[in-house]
């Protein structure tokens, strides 16, 4: 629906089966420069044409580098995990005909299927605002869905490189479990949120979960990189759901399942709801002016017609300039409606799809950066809580991941004239 340059994968007359997408937190529809190749703000998974996914077979140990090295130029995919300077576990991974495999990461090397970068709050992020230093690691995840219905996704830390392997090194937090099998968890770690019921208006948030290497599900370490793993949550599991979230450090991915996309609304109809407050000719009360959303592909520059909202009380204006108050913030005006003092910002429809938990009217604003979406929407995502830095959480806005505040991190808007 969203990826056209992913249909190559069908044959001319049948539909490609798509297992889901995965939508880059903190992205209005599209990176700021522009979707490129494998970089991009989504990214849909298709039923590849021949599998090509992988699970352990042989188990070796070692006692030389240049046996361990010897196993891992043999072009077959392997873990290693070096236990000390004279002893390596290597576990060979051999052909699975039922499942397909996907990699993501911060590599732009050719088995990384989707690129992701360090998202910077505000999304302004143009080439200039690069960040130096990037948490996210170079081959971050995987994820493997089954070729047969129903199509269950699940993700793993850590992806194999060009050379086919993942490589688990002395300092790596790793260990034999009682059933033998070696496994270990990357230096910042994969985490996951499944929401609880779902990702509906009615869900809440789940609790934040460390996925590893092998796939199973830990508590949090103490903090992102301790070498100290959490208690095994046996009760749990990795399959991915409809709203799971992927925090990769330094970017969070929302997984919607190809069902789930089907409920969700479409791009068409958000520029739709678009259209229709803008007919309703919505006034600020003040100029008498008539007030407009911009076109989808406009969302950077603010327009004349644009509408703001002061969002301690969340009514919708015109720009004008006057309401500063001495004694408050550059940012801080007072409404002339009803002389309350707070913000005062210019209004963008949230228009990345994915996000929304329903397809309700623009009616309610995230604090501070105004985005406007449904009120169903805002207030799902104004309770959930999102990694930020090596350990803390907070709520931000999905469409441009800024730290969203106030009392309930989102304000109803008051349009005035015909739109109430």
């Amino acid at each position: 629906m969203f990826s056209p340059g992913q249909e190559e994968h069908c044959t001319p007359n049948k539909e490609p089966v798509k297992y889901g997408e995965l939508v880059v937190l903190g992205y209005n529809g599209a990176l700021p420069n522009g979707d490129r190749g494998r970089r991009k703000s989504r990214f849909a998974l298709y039923k590849r044409p021949k599998a090509n996914g992988v699970k352990p077979s042989t188990v070796h140990v070692i006692s030389t580098p240049q046996a361990s090295k010897a196993i891992s130029c043999k072009g077959q995919h392997s873990i290693s995990y070096t236990l000390s300077r004279n002893q390596t576990v290597v576990v060979e991974y051999t052909h699975d005909k039922d499942t397909d495999m996907f990699q993501v990461g911060r590599s732009t090397e050719s088995p990384i299927d989707f690129v992701v970068t360090d998202t910077i709050s505000g999304s302004q992020n143009n080439d200039e605002a690069q960040i130096t230093q990037s948490t996210i690691s170079r081959f971050a995840c995987r994820i493997v869905c089954d070729r047969n219905e129903p199509y269950t996704a699940r993700i793993f830390a850590a992806g194999f490189d060009s050379s086919k392997n993942i490589f688990l090194g002395e300092k790596a937090a790793k260990w034999k479990n009682p059933d033998g099998h070696m496994d270990g968890l990357t230096t910042n770690g994969v985490l996951v949120m499944h929401p609880r019921g779902g990702f509906t208006e009615e869900s809440q948030p789940g609790v934040w979960r460390e996925i590893s290497v092998c796939g199973d599900v830990y508590t949090l370490r103490e903090t992102r990189s301790a070498q100290q793993r959490g208690k095994l949550v046996e009760s749990e599991t990795n399959v991915l759901q409809d709203g799971s979230l992927i925090d990769l450090c330094g970017a969070t991915l929302l997984w919607r399942t190809a069902d789930g996309l089907f409920h969700t609304p479409t791009q068409k109809h958000i520029e739709a709801l678009r259209q229709e407050i803008n007919a309703a000719r919505p006034q600020c009360p003040v100029g008498l002016n008539t007030l407009a959303f911009p076109s989808i592909n406009r969302k950077e520059v603010v327009e004349e017609k644009q509408p703001w909202a002061y969002l301690s009380c969340g009514h919708v204006h015109g720009y004008h300039n006057w309401g500063h108050r001495s004694d408050t913030e550059a940012n801080e005006r007072e409404c002339p409606m009803c002389r309350t003092v707070g913000p005062y910002v210019p209004l963008w429809l949230g228009c990345e799809a994915g996000f929304y938990v329903d397809a309700g009217p623009p009616t309610h604003a995230f604090t501070p950066c105004g985005h406007v979406c449904s009120e169903k929407s805002a207030k799902y995502w104004s309770q959930i809580p999102l990694p930020h830095g090596t350990h803390a959480f907070h709520a931000a806005c999905p469409f441009c991941a800024t730290q969203l505040v106030g009392e309930q991190n989102c304000i109803k808007l008051i349009f005035q004239g015909p739109v109430d």
